[in-house]
């Protein structure tokens, strides 16, 4: 009896114990199961690859950013993209030379036309949305550009050190004032960032060749320029690719003659002829070099001042981390130098020419502050206090009257577009046309297309104007029938046409903030001049 009870005494503790090891197994199998929950989870609350809280940051701060920039930059962001989206689908305004000429193709402004043509369908094309609307879309589109650095960073260091890229990214004064407006120069920035996350730096876990040409050629196909920064890039690619024929053969060229015939293609419908405008826009500003009619610097303005401005005080930041960054990214400060140097050989050079580097520069200004000590808060503090002054000067008080100008052209029209005519007296394409007025008001202004006939001494309409204001005036507008109703002026031209202004009845009637900082032919206030009809009758 003892035995027996002995014998089911261990029977029932072996049965103890293996019911035992089979909690334990089922414990264990729960952890499993609940870790990979919270990984489901976790990838659920992602957006963009990114905690979908940063992506929402990134993106409430570019739309806060579009809104805090109501100042004027170059006429480009107005004329080769909104102006040409409001021809192309309300079928009134105006075109410059370069459309005449083929310089320019129609890809990007497509884009604008798009959001255009659903707004008119949709019968909400006003004013305010049709000039908000394609700056709140690029104001997004360059914060994806934001995410995906900080996710190259992250890949590439780690999420301490891509914090620090993404603070210098961010509190940039030039990226602050660039990244919402309507330019090719904004859009090739925001197509090179996202290629980059897919170049095969050493160490990225988002390798793609074919994402990453698509999107430089994309670039190209926008502004043929975009290809400059690559260059270094695509060779250090194709030198360090084992299989270089593979990569030709199946990566490189489907996707040029695939992007290129789509270039053709859309150029075609809206040119009515085919035509290569990428090669038509390197032959007018790098072979035959006539981009210097619009104005020239000496070959050492960008590392003297370009270069410098666009960086602001990232500056010694961005040389501090040239000497601590690895090597893995000297590539990108190759594509720096570079791109310096060949804008350096082109006469007509302009800041925003050199704004696509700007995030790379950033990279070593993060790997800066990240090994920064003793003077890491007062650093931040620097950093963030002067970007943040110089970035509400620039997009709210410089150059904002041009802008505000045709808030009161816009008036005009509620009136009726054929009871008033505006005759705009400033520097040609000082303010943008009917993508901010919207309605077929009788407008005018200087014109100043480059001589492409090769004559001497060749004065455009502005330039002749500008000799002598006065004597152009009474020759242009000899019956009173050809004047204007209002005439729109920099102050600085007010008392060189005062007589014309007094013997033609004309009234200052308002008087709008432009700058505190006059450049050549502008001033520090705009006026706008009306014709009292009431005076020439009662005259009469």
């Amino acid at each position: 009896m003892q035995q027996q009870r002995g014998g089911s005494s261990l029977s029932f503790r072996g049965l103890q114990n293996r019911f035992q090891k089979k909690m334990k197994l089922r414990k264990r199998k729960s952890t499993l199961y609940l870790s990979a929950q919270e990984e489901s989870a976790r990838r659920r609350r992602d957006l963009l690859g990114e905690n979908i809280y940063l992506v929402l940051f990134t993106m409430a701060l570019r739309i806060f950013n579009c809104f805090l920039v109501q100042t004027s930059f170059v006429p480009d962001e107005y004329w080769q993209s909104l102006e040409v989206a409001h021809h192309m689908v309300f079928h009134y305004g105006n075109l410059t030379w370069e459309w005449t000429e083929k310089l320019r193709g129609y890809t990007y402004p497509l884009i604008f036309a798009s959001i255009y043509k659903i707004l008119h369908l949709l019968d909400k094309d006003s004013v305010w949305l049709l000039i908000w609307v394609p700056r709140l879309i690029q104001a997004l589109l360059s914060a994806i550009a934001d995410i995906r650095l900080y996710s190259l960073i992250k890949q590439l260091e780690d999420t301490k050190m891509a914090r620090w890229v993404f603070f210098c990214q961010v509190c940039s004064w030039f990226t602050w004032y660039c990244c919402t407006r309507t330019l090719t120069n904004t859009m090739e920035t925001v197509l090179t960032i996202i290629a980059l996350f897919y170049y095969p730096l050493e160490g990225s876990k988002s390798t793609n060749s074919v994402k990453y040409s698509s999107l430089v050629a994309l670039a190209f196909i926008i502004r043929p320029t975009a290809i400059i920064p690559w260059i270094p890039l695509l060779f250090r690619h194709f030198w360090q690719e084992q299989r270089k024929f593979d990569l030709i053969l199946h990566n490189f060229l489907p996707v040029g003659f695939t992007m290129l015939g789509l270039s053709l293609i859309i150029d075609r419908i809206f040119f009515g002829q085919w035509t290569l405008v990428q090669f038509n826009f390197l032959k007018f500003n790098v072979l035959q070099n006539l981009g210097t009619f619009y104005g020239s610097h000496p070959w050492h303005w960008y590392f003297s001042q370009g270069f410098p401005v666009i960086l602001g005080t990232h500056l010694p930041f961005f040389i501090h981390g040239c000497f601590l960054s690895p090597k893995r990214y000297r590539i990108l400060l190759v594509s720096v130098l570079w791109t310096l140097l060949v804008y350096s050989m082109l006469g007509h050079k302009e800041f925003r020419f050199i704004y696509p580097i700007l995030p790379f520069c950033m990279v070593f200004c993060g790997y800066s502050l990240n090994h920064l000590k003793i003077w890491k808060k007062p650093a931040l503090s620097f950093l963030f206090l002067s970007n943040t002054l110089l970035a509400f000067y620039t997009g709210l008080v410089h150059q904002r009257g041009t802008l505000d100008v045709m808030s009161y052209i816009q008036e005009l029209c509620y009136d009726g577009p054929n009871k008033s005519s505006v005759f705009v007296m400033m520097p040609c394409h000082s303010t943008p046309y009917y993508s901010h007025v919207h309605c077929p008001l009788p407008m005018r202004y200087l014109q100043c297309p480059p001589d492409l006939t090769g004559k001497s001494h060749y004065l455009d309409e502005a330039d002749i104007f500008y000799q002598n204001p006065l004597n152009w005036l009474y020759r242009e507008f000899k019956s009173d029938a050809s004047l204007p109703t209002h005439m729109i002026i920099f102050s600085v031209l007010e008392k060189e046409i005062s007589a014309f202004l007094i013997s033609r009845n004309y009234e200052r009637t308002a008087v709008i903030f432009h700058t505190h900082l006059p450049e050549g032919r502008t001033g520090n206030h705009i006026y706008i001049y009306e014709r009292k009809l009431k005076g020439i009758l009662n005259r009469r």
